[in-house]
């Protein structure tokens, strides 16, 4: 068990600057490394100071360890701690933390954001924490006046005690608290009593962003600090052959050009001084061996090895027998494209190297691997490395990375220039040289009996391995098989006998990562569009040909039956309009879509309407859980109607968001989100709105036209020269 931090007159003054003024209470929870939540919740109990302090003017200052990127997180975690520790919201504020054990998340034993974790990871390590604090102000307060604590309760970020009439705030009560020992356990409320969690509260980061004192990466700035661009190589693997910098360097305000691991840095007082000077380098390059990739004929590749055995990930029943006995069958491919993150706020990481110590300013997802990374890099021990974590404008996994590119270069590029340096990425640099989202190609088989049963279900996946390589290969890839590779799909929840499932990883050149949803953000098309195919095949309605199918997965139906209801399936939609529907479990959480749509003459699809029910168990802010559904639909939709990234000569073919668009305000369809009661834990909400978007549109564009879409995205030449299905 960690100890109480005590804080002595010189530590209080600085703490009291650092916050505002006031007193201390921290809790701190050991953090005892990689842990399943059931293993978290019976972690010995939350001990004082790295989490929350209470100032003397009674402000209960969360410390959150988690990186915000617009799920809500610096709400919806003090919510947790706000709850058990009886404080008004009001007096609720958040503060990011920096990169140490203490902070690791609970379930991965490192500091990190992803996997629509955050909330389930932390649900009961951060309440025990409010509850501990709360047992401490109030073992403080039954001392002070000489009475039971069993005599003394907390509300409304006091201390009362009824039977004298005595009450004291928690500010006035910190400091003793803080003195006393950590309680051996803790009993948390019981959710019928919950003030807070259930409770569409405002978001504390909210004022910020819309006032603009909201501190993204892109805004770090030091004193003396250069900015810099890289120029990288235009093919996988590609080097540097010849370099010619004197254009470069006569750009008025380049102070550098500098060959790093990475490609070519140019350094210079502003961002267009170093982008001009970039645009007058003369840079030859060595290719590198895959000169030639090209995304035709990465295809042709692909579909070869889906009509070869792969790596086994699930067998039940007997498959094959299976579909030889079938009344009717079906085949069908399904390819999926290679995505970039796209996000918002281009990559960016500013680096203050020194001799012995280095600062970096950025949002990351990855705080303990990018801090180590960088030492490595910089040739320091990671506790002199300082990492501090802003706003992200967005993730989706892109700042996540095992490798912790963005950084590491960011190190390179102050080591060369020797001076504190912010290393901005353009949009451009990041479509065409960042990681993807993996091109999949899908070839399945299935059987119906002669009443229209599902018998036999045959799927087999090729595409790149995202854990190959990286630190988590030995944990999550087994017998040839990547987990993340064939979820959504090993998982098929659906009353079928005989299923057997396959996996094909070839290894390519292709840098590929993690995207918002990972592999079910490929599965829940395949799986939901051949779903689609099988109903059609019986002569059935799809939504009660997947509810048949669900009946011994009750929270599946759950929401699937709440969705087509708020949609009033069965009815007839407007006039031209047409309706998909679709349902997936991703990360904990199941979700269940309805899409309403219209296809005009030129093959152009127009989503008019989405009605969303999920079921991510116990809800913490209802307002997050829709803000996050809604953008993950838009997300979603992003890539079903227009996302693609294609290779030509080595090349990537697409730059910015012309050619890679985004769905606008006037694309964007309404959007409807109905949240199941749930008393189950909670499970993550950040990736789960994504998946079954583009089964849904695209299984409503079948109710439109009567033709099948196998390939995202669903671009207007693919809807115009497609086969009826």
């Amino acid at each position: 068990m960690a100890a109480i931090v005590k804080l002595g007159r010189r530590d209080f003054l600085k703490a009291g600057a650092l916050l505002g003024g006031g007193l201390v209470l921290g809790v701190y929870l050991p953090s005892g490394g990689a842990r399943g939540a059931e293993e978290a919740a019976k972690a010995a109990p939350p001990d004082p100071n790295a989490w929350t302090r209470i100032g003397a003017d009674d402000f209960v200052t969360v410390v959150v360890h988690h990186s915000e990127m617009g799920q809500g997180v610096c709400t919806s975690l003090p919510m947790l701690v706000a709850e058990e520790l009886e404080v008004e919201w009001s007096r609720v504020r958040f503060e990011a933390a920096p990169v140490a054990a203490v902070y690791n998340h609970f379930w991965w034993g490192m500091q990190g954001t992803g996997g629509s974790t955050s909330i389930p990871s932390s649900w009961e390590p951060l309440r025990r924490v409010g509850a501990a604090a709360r047992t401490m102000l109030v073992s403080a307060a039954a001392a002070q006046w000489g009475v039971p604590a069993a005599e003394c309760r907390a509300e409304g970020g006091r201390v009362r005690h009824p039977a004298s009439g005595r009450e004291a705030r928690y500010g006035a009560l910190a400091e003793e608290a803080s003195r006393l020992p950590v309680p051996a356990d803790v009993a948390l409320k019981d959710p019928k009593d919950f003030r807070l969690i259930g409770k569409p509260l405002p978001r504390l980061d909210t004022p910020a962003k819309v006032g603009g004192t909201a501190v993204f990466g892109i805004d770090a700035v030091q004193p003396g600090m250069l900015t810099a661009v890289v120029v990288r190589p235009p093919t996988f693997g590609g080097k540097v052959r010849s370099l010619e910098a004197e254009g470069a360097r006569a750009i008025p305000g380049v102070r550098l050009v500098a060959p790093v691991p990475s490609g070519v840095a140019v350094v210079a007082e502003g961002f267009h001084a170093a982008l001009a000077g970039r645009d007058a380098l003369r840079v030859e390059w060595e290719p590198g061996p895959e000169a030639e990739l090209s995304s035709e004929g990465l295809r042709q590749r692909y579909a070869g090895l889906a009509r070869a055995p792969g790596a086994v990930s699930r067998k039940s029943g007997e498959p094959a027998e299976a579909l030889a006995r079938g009344a009717v069958k079906l085949e069908a491919e399904y390819e999926v494209p290679f995505l970039a993150h796209a996000t918002m706020e281009p990559l960016n990481c500013a680096v203050d190297l020194r001799a012995d110590r280095c600062e970096i300013w950025t949002g990351t997802q990855f705080q303990t691997a990018d801090r180590n990374a960088a030492a490595a890099a910089a040739g320091l021990p990671p506790e002199s490395v300082r990492l501090h974590t802003l706003l992200l404008g967005g993730g989706f996994g892109r700042r996540a990375n095992p490798a912790s590119d963005f950084v590491v270069e960011a190190v390179h590029v102050a080591k060369a220039a020797q001076a504190p340096v912010k290393v901005v990425w353009t949009r451009e640099d990041d479509t065409r040289g960042g990681y993807f989202r993996p091109f999949w190609y899908d070839r399945l088989s299935a059987a119906l009996d002669a009443e229209g049963r599902p018998v036999a279900w045959h799927h087999r996946i090729v595409g790149q391995s995202i854990l190959a390589g990286t630190p988590f290969e030995a944990h999550m890839v087994k017998g040839g098989v990547d987990e993340t590779s064939v979820e959504g799909a090993a998982d098929l929840p659906y009353a079928i006998p005989n299923v057997l499932v396959e996996l094909h990883s070839p290894r390519l050149p292709v840098p590929v990562l993690w995207w918002r949803s990972v592999g079910h953000s490929h599965t829940a098309f395949v799986v939901e569009c051949f779903l689609d195919e099988l109903a059609a095949a019986a002569g059935k309605d799809p939504y009660e040909f997947r509810r048949a199918l669900l009946a011994d997965h009750p929270r599946h139906r759950g929401v699937l039956e709440l969705a087509a209801e708020r949609a009033g399936w069965g009815a007839p939609p407007a006039p031209g309009r047409s309706r998909g529907i679709a349902v997936h479990k991703s990360f904990g959480s199941y979700v269940a879509q309805v899409a309403e749509v219209s296809v005009d003459g030129q093959g152009r699809i127009r989503v008019h309407r989405v009605v969303c029910a999920v079921d991510c168990g116990h809800v913490v802010n209802p307002d997050t859980v829709a803000a996050q559904m809604e953008g993950g639909i838009v997300f979603g939709l992003s890539a079903a109607l227009h996302g693609e990234i294609t290779f030509d000569q080595g090349r990537v073919r697409q730059a910015n968001f012309d050619d890679y668009p985004l769905v606008r305000f006037s694309g964007s369809p309404d959007v409807e989100v109905h949240l199941v009661p749930s008393r189950e834990p909670p499970s993550g909400v950040g990736e789960p709105g994504v998946p079954p978007i583009a089964p849904a549109v695209a299984n409503a564009v079948f109710a439109a036209t009567g033709k099948r879409l196998r390939r995202l995205p669903l671009t207007p030449q693919r809807v115009r020269e497609a086969q009826p299905g």
